[in-house]
């Protein structure tokens, strides 16, 4: 190709659509790692959420023991008391567990989605790309030539004549 005023112009061009096709890809692999990000939270939080209920568990229970030890012997039945406290724990927990292993499934199953979406919507970006890359690789030619024309016309013309 040879060199006119307008091949700075068309470099810029093509170099912009170049960047924002790699903006529109980087911008889907953030979107996907930031679900997977979430997913990741929400498993932590359900592991979390175990611990806590264990220690507060622990807790209730050491309280027991102290209420126990400090009472005269057989003044209440606190093997009842902490088997209630271990089925009310048991419960919320297995509620809790229950509602997590849901999202957390709802979550892989969305990722799911957005990742075919994302490989769909990635093709559909590219071939777009590509076609204003095409056109635009066109007109570049076609402004060469004419440039090209004109300069030889120009060659042609005797201006002292």
């Amino acid at each position: 190709m040879t060199q006119n005023p307008f091949t700075a112009v068309f470099d810029a061009q093509r170099t912009a659509v170049e960047q924002s096709q790699n903006l529109t890809h980087d911008a889907l692999e953030a979107q996907k790692a930031s679900i997977s990000a979430f997913s990741d939270a929400m498993e932590s939080s359900s592991t979390l959420f175990e611990s806590n209920a264990e220690m507060t568990k622990g807790a209730v229970h050491a309280y027991f023991d102290a209420l126990e030890a400090s009472m005269p012997e057989d003044a209440a039945d606190f093997d009842e008391m902490r088997e209630l406290v271990d089925d009310g724990f048991d419960s919320a927990s297995e509620a809790q567990t229950q509602s997590m292993e849901s999202m957390l499934e709802m979550l892989d199953e969305s990722e799911a989605a957005y990742d075919e979406f994302a490989a769909n919507y990635s093709e559909m970006v590219d071939s777009s790309f590509d076609a204003v890359l095409e056109a635009h690789g066109q007109v570049e030619e076609n402004v060469t030539a004419v440039a090209e024309n004109v300069e030889e016309a120009t060659e042609e013309f005797d201006v002292s004549a």
